[in-house]
């Protein structure tokens, strides 16, 4: 594992995994690898009351009844849709889903203007179809029909960002739950058609913003139970999320780095400040064009950190994160710019002079950053 970017989670957590479902003696759904429970309990995280001869650790953060929702969903026979908006966790949860169901979580598609129905059913390799002509061997799967033959989870990301002819394609896979190939000869059997094997099922993610981008046809939408997942509030659980994401990065760069408390606070007050003024704002050109999601919140203490590794102290300082927060949430020239600035002297300027503390510094480094970008 140490030699991948980036581990998908039946790798990262395989020894995990395999031990649960060696202690797993509950009842499984088709061909689960774990029962609804174990899955739960993967994702959530073991307490004390599990009785477990060890601490199974929290890897999505989140209310229960949408992890359990989408547990029950996945053991029936329709699909998934989980929906909400950037950063808030349905890609990750999608994944962990599929890892501790079929211990595969990489068939996806991943859904662009240039996704094409290819994409979710099959392709030709070229030169085979040349040499030996149209056959099974020559055929290439998509990952969603790979899925179907192993009776294993599909993946569709943004599934609201592809076209309506690529949608009403999975109609027909939701509903038949099988995949005609037309261009083979049937020889009396079924050798055009790919079936699915029992617990085949499809978790798409969609985005809430992407709203009328390609929205979904009621036939589609009948076919899939939708999860909403809501922006994280609460503030202990997102002082979580990005606590568990950066100790993450810190051991996947080696890098021995203490992220003081108070920096944590000051940067989930300063997102939580900035979510409040985008609420009060009267129109779009007053609301930083950043969703303010909590992906984003650890995307800037990642630029932050690394950046105090590499070419800083080796520790993070106000200045650092205040610095990464206005690089990382800049995205329009000069809208964004000046609706930071106008936080910097509207809350973080009295703010300083009131607490102290982190934020006078954390003030010093936003204006600096503002100025160069400017």
């Amino acid at each position: 594992m140490s030699d991948l970017l980036r581990a998908p989670a039946e790798i990262k957590y395989a020894e995990e995994l395999d031990w649960l479902e060696s202690i797993d003696d509950n009842p499984k759904p088709f061909s689960w690898r774990l029962s609804p429970k174990m899955v739960r309990l993967f994702i959530l995280g073991s307490e004390r009351s599990d009785g477990l001869d060890r601490e199974v650790p929290q890897k999505w953060f989140g209310d229960r009844s949408f992890v359990e929702r989408s547990i029950v969903t996945l053991a029936s026979d329709r699909g998934l849709l989980l929906i909400g908006d950037p950063g808030t966790g349905k890609s990750w949860l999608a994944e962990l889903l599929s890892a501790a169901i079929c211990r595969n979580s990489t068939l996806v598609v991943q859904g662009t203007a240039g996704t094409t129905e290819d994409h979710i059913k099959y392709s030709w390799n070229v030169s085979m179809v040349i040499a030996k002509g149209q056959s099974r061997e020559s055929m290439i799967p998509s990952p969603i029909m790979t899925a179907m033959e192993a009776g294993a989870i599909g993946r569709f990301e943004e599934l609201t960002r592809s076209t309506s002819d690529v949608q009403d394609a999975l109609i027909s896979i939701l509903s038949e739950k099988y995949i005609s190939v037309p261009e083979l000869e049937s020889g009396g059997g079924d050798d055009n058609i790919v079936f699915a094997k029992p617990g085949f099922s499809i978790i798409a993610t969609a985005n809430s913003r992407d709203r009328g981008v390609n929205d979904l046809s009621s036939a589609l939408k009948r076919r899939f139970n939708f999860v909403r997942i809501p922006v994280v509030t609460n503030r202990k659980s997102e002082a979580e999320i990005v606590r568990f994401r950066t100790e993450e990065l810190l051991r996947r760069h080696s890098i021995d780095l203490d992220v003081p408390p108070t920096l944590l606070d000051v940067l989930l007050q300063s997102f939580a400040d900035l979510r409040a003024s985008a609420a009060a704002a009267g129109s779009d050109d007053e609301k930083l064009e950043s969703a303010l999601s909590t992906a984003e919140q650890i995307g800037v203490l990642e630029d932050a950190v690394l950046h105090s590794n590499f070419f800083g102290e080796r520790a993070l300082t106000a200045r650092t994160l205040a610095s990464s927060l206005v690089g990382s949430l800049t995205r329009r020239e000069p809208e964004d710019l000046a609706i930071l600035n106008k936080y910097l002297h509207g809350v973080v300027e009295p703010r300083s002079k009131e607490e102290g503390g982190s934020w006078p510094e954390f003030l010093e480094g936003g204006r600096d950053a503002i100025a160069t970008l400017s």
